[in-house]
């Protein structure tokens, strides 16, 4: 198995986006980071990993965290592996927190919880929703095929929104009305309908061509 790229202390050394990359650097980029923990280090763990993502809050340029835990808790599991969201509207805006002390305080609160090294994967736009669920090696399918599960997730995400909450804010302005309806396409993609697709369409996203 392919091993991730790990870091285990805070990310002073985060490179530069080249010159010719500036556009890519605009872009929202998302982290994923996998962390085996004891079962007896649990409680702890958690309490210090929320107090990191609620650091991460005050950060220019974040847009969410999220603390995943284990789909199944076995009763003889020696480790259990977690995974943490971190997305940011920009490389610059990642870098800054990766490089901040707030993070380098709360991840030594988090070390002593946790077995080996955390695995990390960046992904970029839209390719969070496609990546393997329990897994931060996949890389993201091919666009052509991202676009289409894309459109197949918003078309009726849209649809219904405009069938339901839409007639409820007829006499709300323009700008409110389409922020709180795009609000909510962001918010059913992420959670309910992109797990989904995914899942159900992973033999045909991830097939070899």
């Amino acid at each position: 198995m392919d091993t991730p790229p790990q870091i285990d202390s805070p990310a002073h050394d985060v490179p530069a986006a080249p010159a010719s990359a500036a556009a890519t650097a605009q872009r929202a980029v998302t982290v994923l980071i996998a962390r085996r923990v004891l079962p007896a280090a649990v409680a702890d763990f958690e309490a210090a990993m929320q107090g990191m993502l609620a650091a991460a809050q005050g950060f220019a340029g974040h847009l969410g965290g999220q603390l995943m835990p284990p789909d199944e808790v076995g009763d003889s599991a020696e480790t259990l592996l977690y995974h943490v969201v971190f997305a940011f509207d920009s490389e610059a805006h990642l870098a800054a927190w990766q490089s901040s002390p707030e993070r380098a305080h709360w991840l030594q609160q988090v070390l002593p919880h946790t077995v080996g090294t955390q695995q990390l994967h960046r992904v970029t736009g839209l390719d969070y929703w496609f990546a393997a669920p329990n897994s931060t090696t996949r890389a993201a399918p091919p666009r052509w095929k991202v676009a289409c599960v894309t459109w197949l997730g918003i078309f009726p995400t849209v649809l219904l929104l405009f069938l339901t909450v839409a007639p409820l804010l007829a006499h709300w302005h323009l700008v409110p009305r389409v922020l709180v309806i795009t609000l909510l396409v962001v918010a059913i993609m992420t959670w309910v309908v992109a797990p989904r697709l995914t899942r159900w369409l992973h033999p045909w996203l991830h097939a070899k061509t």
